[in-house]
């Protein structure tokens, strides 16, 4: 399925959730942009909910915009991997690249850089724990783990030269130090939505 959402308001966005969720989305526009693409992973309805940012509701703001829609290719029914991938936990579907969201967060891979786009995938175990994995602009990978809505560590080796961690959240936006990097985390990319 592709989705994009062409609007008159930059805090404009939507998200992609499964079938039977309320809250859990595939996709989170305020993270990954107004384009989508992605293959259905279930049988059933899908919903695309397309929202106000809360400052953007709050100041009575509108938006004009134009929802693009398709589906491709043949109906392939529920994922085959989805029944290897049962029971797991994030980390390790996060391992195997079964990941419930993704798109581009904030990042910096050494002091004093400035920021910019790194790509993301998270998996979710649900009451606010997941493993996020960013890949980073020289192409590696840094997974940062979470634990009932706190980060709680990142996978970082002696090799990293710097193994400190270090996590604050102001408002919904996580700002995470892993060794000299820096990344910003949306809320909504842990809990979904």
């Amino acid at each position: 399925m592709s989705v994009s959402l062409k609007t008159t308001n930059g805090a404009n966005y939507f998200n992609v959730l499964p079938p039977g969720s309320s809250d859990v989305a595939v996709f989170v526009g305020s993270t990954g942009g107004n384009e989508w693409t992605g293959k259905l992973e279930a049988d059933g309805e899908y919903t695309i909910r397309v929202y106000l940012m809360r400052s953007a509701a709050r100041r009575n703001e509108i938006a004009n915009y134009t929802l693009s829609v398709g589906i491709t290719g043949a109906s392939a029914g529920a994922s085959k991997s989805g029944a290897a991938v049962a029971g797991a936990s994030p980390a390790e579907r996060a391992g195997m690249g079964k990941f419930d969201a993704t798109g581009n967060i904030p990042c910096a891979q050494a002091k004093g850089q400035p920021m910019g786009q790194c790509a993301f995938g998270v998996a979710r175990g649900g009451a606010g724990t997941a493993a996020l994995v960013v890949t980073r602009t020289d192409g590696r990978k840094r997974t940062i783990f979470f634990d009932k809505g706190k980060a709680t560590g990142a996978d970082l080796s002696q090799a990293d030269g710097n193994t400190e961690f270090r996590a604050t959240k102001e408002a919904d936006l996580y700002r995470i130090q892993a060794g000299n990097e820096r990344y910003e985390i949306p809320e909504a990319a842990i809990f979904g939505g």
